[in-house]
C-alpha cells in the first residue's frame, strides 16, 4: 500500500512505470496530495473548466514526483473526479 510520496516514487522506479487512481478535488485553496487508507487524494487550485484542472494535475505531479510532464498522463477519467494516472519510468 502506498502511504506517502516516497512510496509512490519507489513504486514508479521499481516497476517499469506505474498506474494509480486518484480522487481529485479542484478549486482548492492549495495544491496538495494526501494518502488516506489506500486512496490518493489530490487537491488542485485550478478549476475544472476546459481541461485546466487536468493540465494542473500533470504539472503538479511532475513537480512532486520529479518526472517530466511527458512521462505523466491521465489514462482514464478526464471528465470526472476519479482519474487513472499513468507514470512512465
Amino acid at each position: 500500500m502506498i502511504k506517502n510520496i516516497d512510496d509512490l516514487i519507489e513504486h514508479i522506479e521499481k516497476n517499469d512505470g506505474f498506474k494509480f487512481q486518484i480522487k481529485v478535488i479542484a478549486n482548492s485553496k492549495v495544491n496538495s496530495i494526501e494518502f488516506l487508507d489506500g486512496t490518493i487524494k489530490l487537491k488542485i487550485i485550478q478549476r475544472a473548466i476546459e481541461g485546466k484542472a487536468n493540465k494542473a494535475i500533470i504539472e503538479y505531479l511532475s513537480k512532486v514526483l520529479k518526472k517530466p510532464k511527458t512521462k505523466i498522463s491521465i489514462l482514464k477519467g478526464e471528465k470526472c473526479s476519479v482519474k487513472l494516472i499513468g507514470i512512465e519510468k
